[in-house]
């Protein structure tokens, strides 16, 4: 556990509040019931989510998508392992916050100190509160888990310049059992158009669901860090893959020019 529990809890602020989400506590709360609502899901609970991170009126539904997957486990799951990428400030390796609690409309998530003991070793793993400070890519998941989860604390990981063993290797320390999912946050490939768009993503599907890690870069995926982590540990693992969603901007909330394009996948222990 961390020292000096005498000393003023820090909160990192929302940063993206009233851009990607509604800022109002009340209007949030409503919008992500409707989202929640619009999708079901009967099958296997998944281990790993990977799941979009765009303004909710883009990817939103894709994003309810995934985690709808997790509705039957909501009263076990303690603990959510965050992975996204870094957006706003470079990082090498993957990056801590010093915040004790991560905070959004609907209130504060804590920080999982104990599970972050755990990593705190490894090389790859630094603490560096700027490249957190305005960073999107986790902040966008936070309400989702915080109505669906009734009880669960985070490790957020801001994914710099990484390699999949450096980030599989952060996974399987934090991999837990039952009491514990993984959600890598990506969108696809960006500003293309549609028809182009819609093809490089079915290819990046494909290669997901194949863990073929080697065929996704930047080009395929923004989040490209993380997501060949979690398929690197998968394929040790010998996991399956499901696709639950496939769409870009210009099927939701978008012209059809330069679209941005959206997947969620399951990934299943066998």
């Amino acid at each position: 556990m961390r020292a000096n529990q005498d000393k003023p809890a820090r909160r990192r602020p929302p940063a993206v509040a009233g851009l990607f989400y509604p800022a109002n506590a009340t209007e949030l709360r409503h919008m992500l019931g409707d989202l929640m609502a619009r999708v079901q899901y009967t099958g296997k609970v998944p281990k790993a989510l990977i799941a979009p991170h765009a303004g909710y009126i883009y990817s939103g539904l894709t994003a309810a998508r995934a985690y709808i997957t997790l509705q039957s486990i909501r009263e076990q799951v303690r603990r959510v392992v965050l992975l996204g990428p870094a957006h706003r400030v470079y990082t090498r390796g993957l990056a801590l916050s010093t915040a004790d609690y991560f905070t959004t409309p609907l209130g504060d998530i804590e920080i999982d100190s104990d599970a972050i003991d755990k990593i705190a070793d490894l090389p790859q793993v630094i603490t560096f509160d700027e490249t957190h400070q305005q960073e999107h890519s986790l902040e966008v998941h936070l309400p989702f888990l915080q109505i669906l989860f009734h009880d669960f604390r985070v490790i957020p990981l801001v994914v710099g310049e990484a390699s999949p063993e450096e980030v599989a290797g952060v996974l399987e320390r934090l991999w837990g059992g039952e009491e514990t999912v993984i959600i890598i946050s990506s969108d696809l490939s960006h500003f293309h158009d549609y028809e182009t768009a819609c093809r490089i993503d079915r290819m990046t599907t494909s290669a997901i669901e194949q863990l073929q890690l080697e065929k996704i870069g930047s080009q395929q995926a923004c989040g490209c860090m993380p997501v060949r982590g979690l398929i690197k540990l998968a394929r040790d693992l010998e996991m399956s893959v499901k696709t639950l969603d496939l769409c870009n901007s210009g099927d939701t909330a978008g012209n059809r020019d330069r679209v941005v394009g959206y997947g969620a996948y399951a990934f299943y222990l066998q």
